[in-house]
């Protein structure tokens, strides 16, 4: 846990964010020709450390693609910030609710259709289906807890609105973006890396594990912030000060996402594994497959589970 932990503190830093589309390119081929294992002449090693760290921040780990900038797990403390920091400020009003989750939607599908598994690819009706649902699963939850709440329980429960229904469309979002690795299922290597066949139970595992992720990276902030913010607002100078409350959310949040995205990120490997007992119990037609291309199965098979 500890080096992945170091690995995403490194790669999620904000600043590649402000990389240009040329820098991109040149650390793209610097790390493929050392990859390759071809170092260019007076190559110095902050050099090579950096173009891994832009390679690995905005190129998709399966497709080799460049990612849009606003999808990529570096963006997620500016841009998860300046979201969750409104919707926990403007969570009073129905109308506040409903437009900053779907703002937050909308840029949660962006993100998980950025960090899917690429080899699994979504027609534009899957897409737009996705989108649809997730969006209104979050503002169901979002407007019917806070309607349900607001005659039952105290002011402190009604800030928990924005965490019930990110966590709901959670719940949604991710499985209907990447529906095509359920049905069809994703590539899983042998340990040296050979593609030996497709699997729907190591895609279910994989996004299991992502929406434990994404639930996790928001939950500090959204759960202990409301309560700072119940305690700070007793003192009649911070109440006055009401043109503050939204910039100090915000960067409140900013601090725990700085900490939470590479924490999160950081929970399971990123190479997951699953054993082939497994599938043989579970998809025994997708384990006999295998077994016809492959001469012997091994015990264990791996696969990107995605952000």
């Amino acid at each position: 846990f500890s080096g992945r932990l170091k690995h995403y503190f490194w790669i999620t830093d904000p600043r590649t964010c402000f990389a240009t589309d040329d820098e991109l390119d040149r650390a793209k081929e610097l790390y493929l020709t050392i990859k390759a294992g071809t170092i260019p002449q007076n190559t110095t090693i902050e050099e090579i450390h950096y173009a891994k760290k832009l390679y690995e921040s905005a190129f998709h780990p399966d497709s080799g693609e460049k990612q849009n900038v606003f999808g990529r797990m570096s963006f997620q403390m500016p841009g998860g910030m300046a979201i969750t920091g409104a919707m926990l400020q403007w969570y009073k009003t129905t109308t506040g609710v409903v437009f900053w989750q779907w703002v937050n939607q909308s840029f949660n599908a962006l993100v998980n259709y950025t960090n899917r598994n690429a080899n699994s690819d979504l027609s534009t009706t899957q897409l737009a289906v996705a989108y649809v649902s997730a969006t209104t699963s979050a503002l169901v939850a979002a407007v019917g807890y806070k309607a349900y709440l607001t005659k039952r329980a105290s002011p402190l429960f009604l800030r928990y609105v924005p965490f019930v229904a990110v966590a709901a469309a959670n719940c949604i979002n991710i499985p209907l973006m990447r529906q095509n690795e359920l049905l069809h299922g994703i590539s899983i290597e042998d340990e040296q890396g050979n593609v030996v066949g497709s699997s729907r139970v190591a895609a279910g595992k994989g996004i299991a594990q992502v929406i434990f992720s994404r639930i996790t990276m928001c939950a500090p902030g959204m759960l202990i912030l409301p309560v700072i913010m119940e305690r700070l607002e007793q003192y009649h100078t911070f109440k006055r000060l009401s043109v503050l409350h939204a910039p100090f959310q915000v960067a409140v949040v900013g601090c725990f996402l700085t900490v939470m995205v590479p924490v999160a990120c950081s929970l399971f490997p990123q190479k997951a594994e699953l054993s082939t007992r497994v599938m043989e119990l579970l998809e025994p037609e997708f384990y006999a497959e295998m077994r016809k291309k492959n001469d012997q199965v091994p015990a264990l098979v791996y696969f990107n589970k995605g952000l």
